[in-house]
């Protein structure tokens, strides 16, 4: 079988464990023993939607929201890189200290 067929019979077999653990969660209520085994469903729903989108090259948070039957999040704003050069000394002249009040006065 290929990674595609393995990740399908694998999401169908938790399909059919997310609908026996409702049907659970119904005839025993929601107790924290019921809340742990649906979180931990969940939580397998999840780490296969990342397997697929490691399969597939495609966004994991847009995969991983398809997999929990959601719209998909949004994109993330592209990271920008801070320079580890140090910043020009007059933009803090007037500033005061975070959290220790005015530099000529002495914090309690």
């Amino acid at each position: 079988m290929s990674v595609h067929d393995d990740l399908t019979s694998v999401q169908r077999c938790l399909d059919d464990l997310q609908r026996s653990v409702g049907r659970l969660e119904q005839q025993m209520g929601g107790g924290l023993e019921m809340r742990r085994v649906r979180t931990d469903a969940d939580h397998l729903r999840e780490s296969v939607a990342l397997l697929r989108e490691a399969a597939s090259g495609t966004s994991p948070e847009r995969s991983a929201a398809t997999a929990r039957g959601g719209p998909p999040s949004p994109r993330r704003p592209d990271l920008v890189p801070i320079p580890d050069t140090p910043y020009d000394s007059s933009l803090w002249t007037d500033s005061d200290d975070e959290g220790l009040g005015a530099r000529d006065r002495h914090a309690p």
